[in-house]
């Protein structure tokens, strides 16, 4: 038992890899006598890439739990990534595989994960969204890709 509520202590602990704007939601089921259904639309910086911005819509699951944060959403997301200014990075600096984001899905051990990808013989970088669950992961997946190229400031 001191296992299971030392590790619900840490996973409450562990902090976003960056930290998004919650643009909007929008319903997408009506229940008359709780929340509903929504699907929200949040923006997020690359934290170690300035010039980057990504977009991820993600299910929310209504009911009573969704005010309290004790629902579990679906794994259902999409990510879109776009240079929205000049990239400086050196691509030799940045890991292969880099966590940029993570939001967590339910109070347990659930989460959206975004991933850095590298593709340094294309000059680009890949974001891959993928759920996780402690026990049991999800085969849900969504990409997009950022080509780099030289930005002008007119």
């Amino acid at each position: 038992m001191k296992l299971f509520l030392a590790a619900i202590a840490l996973a409450a602990a562990i902090p976003a890899s960056a930290l998004g704007d919650e643009l909007t939601c929008i319903s997408t089921t009506f229940n008359l006598l709780s929340p509903n259904d929504k699907v929200c639309v949040t923006a997020f910086e690359d934290p170690k890439v300035s010039g980057v911005t990504c977009h991820i819509s993600q299910a929310r699951a209504g009911g009573w739990g969704q005010p309290l944060g004790l629902n579990e959403d679906p794994s259902n997301f999409s990510v879109a990534c776009r240079q929205t200014g000049p990239i400086t990075v050196d691509l030799s600096t940045l890991g292969d595989k880099d966590e940029a984001f993570t939001e967590k899905t339910s109070i347990f051990f659930k989460a959206t994960r975004i991933y850095r990808l590298v593709d340094r013989k294309h000059n680009a970088l890949v974001y891959l969204a993928i759920s996780s669950k402690l026990i049991n992961g999800s085969p849900a997946n969504a990409i997009s890709s950022v080509p780099i190229i030289p930005w002008s400031e007119k």
